[in-house]
């Protein structure tokens, strides 16, 4: 009688073979999918794509698109806002590293800081506005370190000192 209940070695098989496997099983997690592309911004109502940069107290508020090469810094040309030569270039090193210069109308609202924290922040909301515009150039804006904000701030004074760092002079008589 207890041969009858055990099941013979071609019953064992089909059950283990009948059984779902978890790639089987509906609503598995092991299929491997494809990765989502990237898809372009959807343009504001004037067309423009819009990308943001910070860096220390300045901050820019950056629009682009398609035209004739218009580069408007708070509504000035980027030479005459930017006086220094290094200014210039950071503001022009996303264009040059895309080859989109000539291509894109690009006006820039910058306030706050210094002038070397507004052109990092062009440099940032250009790249971001450029990676909106077309997502295949995110490659290149990030592999030139376009794409990562510069974190450093002014570190604040502390009280009983004359700065961040600096201490009074000490005198042990």
């Amino acid at each position: 009688m207890a041969q009858d209940a055990t099941p013979t070695s071609t019953e064992s098989t089909t059950a283990v073979l009948d059984a779902p496997t978890s790639s089987e099983a509906p609503g598995g997690d092991d299929q491997i999918q494809p990765a989502p592309i990237a898809q372009p911004a959807k343009p504001d109502v004037g067309g423009f794509i819009w990308g943001t940069g910070r860096r220390k107290a300045a901050v820019a508020r950056v629009r682009v698109k398609q035209g004739a090469g218009t580069f408007l810094i708070n509504k000035r040309e980027v030479d005459e806002f930017f006086t220094q030569l290094r200014d210039r270039k950071k503001a022009h090193a996303p264009l040059e590293a895309t080859q989109m210069e000539g291509k894109l109308d690009i006006f820039v609202n910058v306030h706050g800081g210094g002038y070397t924290g507004q052109a990092d922040a062009v440099l940032l909301g250009l790249a971001r506005a450029l990676k909106g515009y077309d997502p295949t150039l995110e490659s290149i804006l990030r592999d030139n370190g376009f794409l990562t904000r510069d974190p450093r701030r002014v570190e604040r004074k502390k009280y009983g000192q004359p700065g961040a760092r600096k201490r009074f002079q000490f005198s042990k008589r």
